[in-house]
C-alpha cells in the first residue's frame, strides 16, 4: 500500500505549473498552465502566456494524461483574453509534456506546436503552421493570475500574492567607454512566428570592433519605473574623472568572467534599455555597470522594468553594459530579459549570469 501511494502521488498532475517556452527562433515567453484530470484521465485546463508588458493571453485547454507513460498531451481550444501592444491576432498551441520528479520538485517538460487561431469556422491550419519550440514547467502552489474554479478545492493550491514593489530611484552619471576585452559571443535570435504573434524587428547581427583610441562620453540616466511609489531619492552625483582618465574596473568585473551576450549597432544616439525578470519572479537581484561605472546597485528584477536611458555621444565608439548577479534567486541561475529600444527598432537579449560569470552587452552608434 505504501508503494502504491507513492506511485499515485507521483502521477498527480492536478494543479498549477509555471515556467516558460522557448521558440525555435530562440525567443522566450513566460507560461503558466492550470490543469485538472478526471477519473478517465481526461484533462481540462487553462494557459496563461505573457511577454513582459507587450503581450498577455489566456486560453482554455483540453487533453489527456497517460499515467503509464507519464505523458500530458493538451491543446488550447480558444483564447478567452488577449492584450497585445501590436493589436495582432493570436495563435493557439498544442503541448506534448513529460512528467518527472526530482526530490520534492515536479516538472513538466516537452515541446509545443502552434497554429493561427480561427474563430467561427473550422481551423484550416496544421499544428506547427506558426512555429514550435520547447516547454519547461515546474509545479507551484500559487497562481500569478487567477485560480480557476476547477482547482479551488485542490490541496496545496493557494491564491496569488502581490509582488513586492521595487524602490523608485533615478541616477545620472557621465561615463567613459573603454576598449572591449575578448569574450565569447552568443547570438540570440528574434522571434518571427511564435504564438501569440507579436511584431518584433529583426536583431542586427554584428561583431565587436576595436574602438579608436580617443574616448567618448555617454550621458546615462537610469530610472526604475514603479507605480504609486511616494519615496523620493536624491540623484547620485557624477563620478569624478579628472584628466579624462578611464574609470578603473571594479573588483567584481575582474574576479568574474564577463561573457559577451550580444553586440548591437544602433542608428540613433538615444537608447532606452529595459530589464525584466525572465521567468518566475524569484527575487533575482542584479547590479548594472556601464563602462565600469556602477549605475544600479542590487536591484530586484520583476515584471516592472528597470529602465536606463543612454545618450551615445560619439559615433563608432562602443559602450559596455555589464549585468552582475547579486544572488541567484530561488531558481538558479539569475536570468533577465533586456529590451533595447533604439529609434524605430527594438532588440531583445536573453541575459544569464551567476556567481562566476557576468553578462555583457555592447552598443555601438552609427549614423544611418
Amino acid at each position: 500500500m505504501l508503494g502504491f501511494t507513492t506511485f499515485s502521488n507521483a502521477q498527480n498532475i492536478d494543479g498549477i505549473w509555471r515556467g516558460y517556452f522557448i521558440t525555435d527562433d530562440g525567443d522566450q515567453y513566460r507560461l503558466e498552465i492550470q490543469v485538472k484530470r478526471n477519473a478517465s484521465n481526461a484533462v481540462q485546463g487553462v494557459s496563461y502566456s505573457y511577454l513582459d508588458v507587450r503581450f498577455y493571453g489566456k486560453a482554455t485547454m483540453t487533453g489527456t494524461y497517460d499515467k503509464a507513460k507519464k505523458k500530458l498531451r493538451v491543446y488550447e481550444i480558444k483564447t478567452v483574453e488577449i492584450k497585445s501592444s501590436t493589436g495582432d491576432g493570436a495563435a493557439i498551441m498544442n503541448y506534448d509534456l513529460q512528467y518527472s520528479k526530482s526530490g520534492k520538485e515536479e516538472f513538466l517538460e516537452g515541446t509545443y506546436l502552434g497554429r493561427s487561431e480561427v474563430k467561427g469556422m473550422p481551423n484550416p491550419y496544421e499544428w506547427g503552421q506558426s512555429g514550435g519550440g520547447k516547454v519547461f514547467l515546474r509545479r507551484v502552489i500559487e497562481s500569478n493570475f487567477y485560480v480557476e474554479p476547477f482547482l479551488r478545492n485542490t490541496p496545496s493550491v493557494t491564491r496569488p500574492k502581490p509582488n513586492a514593489p521595487n524602490t523608485n530611484k533615478t541616477e545620472t552619471a557621465t561615463i567613459k567607454p573603454k576598449t572591449p576585452s575578448t569574450s565569447t559571443n552568443t547570438t540570440v535570435k528574434n522571434n518571427k512566428t511564435t504564438p501569440p504573434p507579436v511584431n518584433k524587428p529583426a536583431v542586427q547581427k554584428t561583431q565587436p570592433v576595436q574602438k579608436p583610441a580617443e574616448k567618448a562620453t555617454a550621458k546615462v540616466n537610469t530610472q526604475v519605473n514603479v507605480p504609486d511609489t511616494k519615496t523620493e531619492l536624491k540623484p547620485v552625483p557624477p563620478v569624478a574623472n579628472t584628466n579624462n582618465l578611464p574609470v578603473p574596473k571594479p573588483a567584481i568585473l575582474k574576479t568574474r568572467s564577463n561573457e559577451l551576450m550580444k553586440s548591437l549597432v544602433v542608428n540613433t544616439n538615444q537608447v532606452t534599455i529595459k530589464l525584466y525578470d525572465n521567468g518566475e519572479i524569484d527575487d533575482d537581484t542584479i547590479s548594472v555597470y556601464v563602462d565600469n561605472k556602477l549605475m544600479l546597485a542590487k536591484k530586484r528584477l520583476s515584471t516592472v522594468p528597470i529602465t536606463l536611458n543612454l545618450t551615445l555621444d560619439n559615433e563608432g565608439d562602443e559602450y559596455e553594459i555589464v549585468m552582475v548577479a547579486e544572488n541567484l534567486g530561488r531558481i538558479p541561475p539569475n536570468t533577465s530579459l533586456m529590451v533595447v529600444d533604439a529609434g524605430d527598432k527594438t532588440y531583445k537579449v536573453q541575459i544569464t549570469s551567476n556567481e562566476q560569470k557576468n553578462a555583457m552587452v555592447r552598443l555601438r552608434y552609427e549614423k544611418p
